[in-house]
């Protein structure tokens, strides 16, 4: 084997990762092909970069809840439930918007607070609480608005779902690249500072030059991407959509909590061996407690860009998604049985996922044959999964 080759083995690298995003490059380009060249156009990439944000913002913290051996099947309904509450509190109560969404995220509490004591208090499976909570809030969301659509005007709160004035700019983005890249590259020279003071082996220099030049292009590229989009009747173009700014700034907040606080080993504790983790001490109710409050903020979150995107809170808001979250977590390689999951993962399989949905859409793939193919894609992943971790020895 050549010292290339032994180097990228020994590298520190999430293959399953490489993989997943190998396989979003092949979308991109086939889809491009079939398409004659308007998949990969900068208005359709930043029309997908907004519409995946909502699903991202859920899947982070839905990879941290399947981790933990549990399930939300009522996301979408709660964040219809939610969508619909802020909406109306502004149209028809007349609330300011911060008002009507600390109320919408006051909502949301109380019912993870619900679903979560049942499950982490009484023991009840969160299958079924969740199911249950699929068709009760669903129903709640109707009661809300009384089956109207509400719609909405402030100016900040719709800038906040992308859109026409829901950018940041040319010179803000290409700002906003060159600290991220920056940042990328500070954090592999610390690395390898910090490992050959402790006298650890490091990777070649090649390696982590190689590791850290794909991430920034990726970054370059997509902002070049952004910039390039100027809707007609504007003077300059759009640059990176809000909504993609929040999908980013909620991975990275949950990226530091699995791996720089205590909340974050033990939902990783408790996945892997919930009777060993409360053994140690580890206090599993609250921490599962705080896990499902956690999941109704982020919720609140993209309710609010949903609602934002969509001008109006309807009742068919988030319709579905709890497919398209669970969808994104294991096609990003959450282990269903628990223990194992990433964010960055999370982020790569809602962008698998809605490209594919957008995709078909552009090649005028029915809604049968579209819910179909995404449907085995999900079964594929698993399918996938049980593999890799067979092949790997992974547990």
């Amino acid at each position: 084997m050549s010292t290339a080759m032994q180097a990228l083995r020994h590298a520190a690298v999430d293959w399953r990762l490489m993989l997943m995003g190998s396989v979003l490059v092949g979308i991109g380009l086939i889809f491009h092909v079939l398409s004659d060249g308007i998949f990969l156009s900068p208005e359709n990439l930043y029309n997908i970069a907004q519409q995946t944000a909502v699903v991202g913002i859920v899947s982070t913290v839905v990879v941290l809840v399947i981790v933990a051996r549990h399930i939300d099947l009522s996301v979408g309904s709660v964040m219809g439930f939610v969508g619909v509450l802020v909406a109306y509190l502004q149209y028809t109560a007349g609330w300011s918007w911060p008002a009507a969404c600390l109320a919408g995220l006051a909502v949301a509490i109380l019912v993870s607070l619900y679903q979560g004591s049942l499950t982490a208090v009484l023991g009840v499976p969160s299958f079924v609480v969740t199911l249950g909570g699929l068709m009760s809030f669903r129903g709640a969301a109707f009661l809300v608005a009384d089956g109207k659509t509400q719609p909405v005007s402030d100016e900040f709160f719709l800038s906040l779902g992308g859109g026409y004035d829901g950018s940041i700019g040319v010179t803000a983005s290409w700002g906003l690249a060159a600290v991220v890249s920056a940042a990328l590259l500070l954090l592999v020279a610390n690395k390898r500072r910090v490992q050959r003071s402790y006298g650890v082996p490091s990777n070649a220099l090649w390696v982590d030059t190689l590791l850290v030049a794909v991430p920034i292009a990726i970054v370059l590229g997509f902002v070049a991407a952004m910039n390039a989009y100027q809707i007609p009747n504007k003077s300059a173009p759009q640059g990176i959509p809000i909504p993609v700014l929040i999908w980013a700034a909620v991975a990275l907040i949950l990226s530091f909590i699995v791996k720089r606080t205590r909340f974050g080993r033990y939902v990783f504790a408790m996945g892997g061996n919930p009777d060993a983790a409360a053994l140690v001490g580890i206090p599993v109710k609250r921490v599962t407690l705080m896990l499902f409050v956690l999941l109704a903020v982020l919720i609140t979150v993209a309710a609010i860009v949903s609602v934002a995107r969509l001008n109006a809170g309807t009742n068919s808001l988030g319709t579905g998604m709890e497919l398209y979250v669970i969808a994104a977590a294991v096609i990003g390689g959450t282990a269903l049985a628990g223990g194992s999951g990433s964010i960055l993962g999370s982020v790569l399989g809602a962008l698998i996922m809605q490209s594919l949905d957008s995709g078909m859409l552009l090649l005028d793939v029915s809604i049968g044959k579209r819910m179909v193919i995404i449907g085995q894609v999900l079964i594929a992943a698993v399918v996938f999964d049980v593999l890799y971790r067979r092949w790997t020895g992974e547990q």
